[in-house]
């Protein structure tokens, strides 16, 4: 795309701005005295952390530890580490065009018996799964302030839908589509649209009789009944008493289209199942200044509320949208229809990246259709949040974080509240994995608190060296903890403090070098990868470098663009100043800049806070040393977690990753690619461990989500379609629009149940295979995560773990609950129902199937061989 004229206002603004954010980081890392040891310069730190000899191993206290140490064999394996939003690169196995090109190195014979062991697993029993309601059933009189909520109860002589605005407080929805509201003095009359003047705050005055308070103060009253047959007024408090009543109107939402009630377990510890996103963005309506994705994910007025458009992008007639019109591949200013509900005839789609894709009730949609993991992943990028010009939020990544936190506890109370209450909505953050597998069992969406930032705990790299201090990062650490995060990736577009990054080809690769340099003081370190490397382990190749030279007619570009919203922003905003970077040597290229002590005092910080680590986005030297130190961590006996959730590692990694303990899930993209990247990791599988499989969707984090396959593809999907559990799938209705996946691929989050079961037919005889291993997903990445909190593999796959039958029965005391369980004896090999299955040894036998008997509160009762 040819480059367009920018006014001399801009550029003036661009080269402040450069100078600015250099100076400040000059500033930020000026030294005052000595610098301490963790103030060295991050490449000489690199150069002393693979010059200096392993320390000897620490001693092994917690016996999950001890136990994963006596059967690891990771040290081995010879293993190296390795955009976003391209469509070219969304259905590979790793995001990446270099690492893609490159065959798999397993053999055949290594890929049969891993396909073969995976097949053997599905052959287990299955857990027995129970339908559970979707919430308390609706008594004639509410019994608490929170009941009403979605009901429909008769207020001054007329049913009124009572739509909850949040805990205990309601919009009063009359059946002709109009809202009581406090009109005149003491007048109540009713509006045409919700306000503050028709938001009820609802206490408890009784059985089943209420007050209805607006926030200025008013309350209801009875009066006698008008010519409408209203008899309501405002004025001082008084008790009203509601009866569950028929005739009301339906409040205008987002529907699901699944019918039958949602899937649990009949015991809260037992096996789960249920599909696994360990990346989403749910909160980037906040991201970048909080004005670039369009819509919040929920409002209190509701959908018509919530999915608007950008007030930009509302200029005329849609040609305002200037960032969606080049992230679309459109010429600025050609616009787009800018009315979302109810029609939504131009977004949401799965290209059109500004606009709200995860509203709560297209999420609702998947959980009902068998969704049982979410991770949702703070996020912000603090160069790209300086340039865009609209904002209301700090482009600092720490406040980004808080905010976006804040906005999930937000957005589970909001669910909460129309659902009966606190604790009775079906999205529950969860903070470990025992919590976790009990919220699954209720049938509920279990949502862990994630984290990618360029910036992670305020620790940046300014001109080599970094901006924190070690205790300052763990303050940070703990914070985040404390936030709720639970999953965490070390970088996603920079070098910082902790690591080097992958960096992006083509010509978007040229502007994140440039936005590294102001982010950093420095360009990309990036070298000719060592001959020892295999092919595909390197980071993305960078331009100019002299393989360039004589081969790119006029200085085009033919790499792909890696990441759309990097370069729409860029294009639109940027050119601040920076000059290109530099001549870089012939690829392939790898980025000098790995895994820092500092990064590695994180991984260790992480590994005791029982975070699981994401090495996706890190540069091969840094996610390479950071496996090596995982590697080492576990044979020494510690516990480590490790999730790779969208493809951004190469598949050199995926092996290793499996080996220890750990879970991927390959980005989604095209139903069609996604089945190639299972099949591809079905030969990566280690039998020491469960194995399920997921999908990280990226959605609102800027990835293309998945095209459809069209409306005459072989084997489309028809609806209404069976979902897990046994639920009914039909289209998805939002408003006036219809989607089917067919044709509309994945336009919104609802859309990835429909998208699994279209996975499945293009699997073709292999769907039954495919829907199995991802039904097992959210038990495989619990079991990662449990065994991050220290609790040892099973003994079944793991023979070196077994005890014998008289130490097991003494470790497994009556009476013990079966955290504490786990805690002494491992991880069971099968949880069905109230029967935990475990492996011991005997003289003479060395596999004794035991078998551990709980109790309804999951108490140990009794333990017997067999």
């Amino acid at each position: 795309m040819a480059p367009r004229p920018r006014p001399v206002r801009r550029v003036l603004v661009s080269l402040l701005t450069a100078g600015g954010l250099v100076t400040g980081g000059l500033l930020a890392v000026a030294p005052s005295g000595e610098p301490s040891a963790d103030l060295i310069t991050t490449f000489d730190a690199e150069t002393r952390a693979r010059t200096r000899a392993l320390a000897g191993s620490p001693p092994i206290t917690d016996p999950g530890a001890a136990a994963i140490a006596g059967i690891a064999g990771t040290a081995s394996l010879d293993g190296h580490g390795h955009v976003h939003n391209d469509p070219t690169t969304k259905n590979a196995v790793s995001r990446s065009g270099e690492a893609a090109a490159h065959p798999d190195r397993t053999t055949p014979q290594q890929r049969a018996a891993s396909r073969a062991r995976v097949a053997e697993q599905r052959t287990q029993r299955e857990p027995r799964l129970t339908r559970v309601p979707l919430r308390e059933r609706r008594r004639a009189v509410p019994e608490s302030r929170y009941a009403m909520a979605g009901g429909c109860y008769t207020l001054g002589g007329r049913p009124i839908t009572f739509q909850a605005t949040g805990l205990g407080s309601y919009l009063l929805y009359a059946a002709d589509g109009t809202f009581l509201a406090a009109g005149g003095t003491d007048d109540a009359t009713f509006a045409a649209s919700p306000s503050e003047q028709a938001d009820w705050t609802a206490r408890t005055a009784g059985r089943g009789r209420f007050t209805f308070t607006l926030a200025d103060g008013r309350s209801l009253r009875r009066a006698p009944a008008t010519a409408t047959g209203f008899g309501t007024r405002t004025g001082p408090a008084e008790s009203l008493a509601l009866r569950r009543a028929d005739g009301c109107a339906a409040f205008p939402e987002v529907e699901t289209n699944v019918s039958g009630r949602p899937f649990g377990g009949v015991t809260s510890f037992q096996e789960v199942r249920g599909y696994v996103d360990p990346h989403v963005h749910g909160q980037t309506h906040e991201f970048l200044g909080g004005r670039v994705i369009c819509s919040p994910p929920f409002h209190k007025y509701g959908a018509a509320a919530a999915l608007v458009d950008c007030p930009d992008h509302q200029l005329a007639d849609g040609r305002g949208a200037l960032l969606e019109d080049v992230l679309a591949d459109k010429t600025p200013g050609t616009g787009h229809d800018p009315v979302g509900w109810p029609t939504f005839s131009y977004w949401p789609n799965p290209h059109s990246l500004t606009h709200q894709q995860v509203y709560y009730k297209w999420l609702e949609r998947s959980w009902r259709a068998g969704l049982r993991i979410h991770t949702s992943l703070l996020t912000e990028n603090h160069v790209l949040c300086a340039i865009y010009p609209l904002k209301k939020n700090s482009c600092d990544d720490r406040d980004a974080v808080r905010l976006q936190a804040k906005d999930m506890r937000a957005m589970q109370d909001y669910i909460d509240a129309q659902y009966g209450g606190p604790g009775r909505g079906w999205y529950r953050i969860v903070t470990n994995p025992f919590e976790a597998r009990s919220v699954i069992n209720q049938g509920k969406l279990a949502v862990v608190m994630g984290m990618e930032t360029s910036v992670p705990l305020g620790c940046n790299v300014q001109l080599g060296r970094p901006t924190c201090t070690e205790e300052q990062m763990l303050a940070e650490l703990a914070e985040m903890k404390a936030l709720g995060v639970s999953q965490m990736e070390l970088t996603n577009k920079f070098d910082n403090a902790f690591t080097g990054v992958a960096g992006d080809a083509g010509s978007t690769g040229t502007l994140t070098n440039a936005a590294n340099f102001l982010s950093t003081g420095s360009f990309l370190r990036m070298r000719t990868c060592p001959s020892s490397n295999p092919p595909g382990v390197e980071d993305r190749l960078q331009s100019p470098n002299l393989g360039d030279l004589g081969t790119l007619p006029g200085g085009q570009d033919t790499t792909p663009d890696q990441d759309a919203i990097f370069g729409a922003i860029w294009e639109l905003f940027g050119d601040v100043g920076v000059q290109p970077g530099p001549l870089y040597p012939a690829g392939p290229h790898c980025n000098q800049l790995g895994l820092s002590p500092l990064g590695e005092k994180l991984l260790s910080a992480m590994i005791d806070q029982r975070i699981l680590f994401d090495p996706d986005h890190m540069s091969v030297a840094g996610r390479t040393a950071a496996l090596d130190y995982l590697e080492q961590q576990q044979a020494a006996g510690r516990s480590v977690g490790v999730v790779s959730s969208h493809s951004w590692s190469t598949s050199d990694a995926y092996p290793r990753i499996y080996r220890l303990g750990g879970f991927v899930a390959p980005y989604a993209g095209d139903s069609t690619g996604f089945v190639d990247k299972w099949r591809q990791h079905l030969g990566w599988s280690d039998p020491r461990f469960y194995f399920g499989f997921g999908f990280g969707s990226d959605m609102n984090g800027f990835g293309a989500q998945g095209d459809p396959r069209g409306a005459d593809a072989a084997s489309p999907v028809t609806y209404p379609f069976r979902g897990l559990g046994g639920v009914t799938v039909g289209q998805q209705r939002s408003g006036e629009r219809v989607f089917d996946v067919n044709t509309d691929g994945v336009a919104h989050y609802g859309l990835y149940a429909d998208w699994v079961e279209d996975a499945e037919h293009v699997a073709g005889a292999d769907g039954p295979a495919l829907a199995a291993d991802l039904s097992r997903g959210a038990e495989a990445y619990l079991q990662t995560w449990e065994r991050a909190w220290g609790i040892a593999p099973d003994s079944c796959r793991n023979p070196r773990l077994r005890r014998s039958v008289r130490a097991f029965t003494k470790a497994a005391t009556p009476g013990i609950r079966t955290r504490e369980l786990m805690r002494r004896v491992g991880q069971p090999w099968q949880r069905i129902g109230r029967e935990l299955t475990y492996c011991a040894k005997a003289p003479g036998e060395q596999r004794v199937l035991i078998t551990v008997a709980m109790s309804g509160v999951g108490k140990v009762r009794s333990v017997r061989r067999g």
